[in-house]
């Protein structure tokens, strides 16, 4: 996944009207009326919610017959999370040996394993 496609999906993630559209399509496909629901704005609204991510390639849309399902799509979303996980064990790391640095500053005397 490019930087740019990295940015728009979790600046889509960052919306917590879009996060709840992801954890309902994470149940099942939804049609847009389905996804409106629990939501307190217009139609409209949801469909732009949607149309951002469908561009960032979180969600897509079929058509069957006059019924146009809302899908998740996963790679989008695990390929998010594998950035987010290869992060938290560098940070981790760097964790470790901040941790590390400060005992042997704290007991200089003592010697590492």
């Amino acid at each position: 996944m490019s930087t740019a496609q990295l940015d728009a999906t979790f600046l889509a993630l960052a919306d917590p009207t879009r996060r709840a559209i992801i954890a309902r399509l994470a149940r099942g496909d939804a049609t847009v009326n389905e996804l409106a629901e629990p939501f307190a704005i217009t139609l409209p609204a949801v469909s732009k919610h949607l149309k951002v991510l469908e561009r960032c390639g979180l969600i897509s849309r079929t058509r069957r017959a006059q019924y146009r399902p809302c899908h998740l799509e996963g790679a989008a979303l695990a390929t998010a999370e594998s950035w987010i996980e290869e992060n938290r064990r560098a940070w981790a790391e760097r964790f470790d040996n901040l941790d590390a640095h400060l005992r042997e500053l704290q007991h200089p005397d003592q010697v590492r394993p």
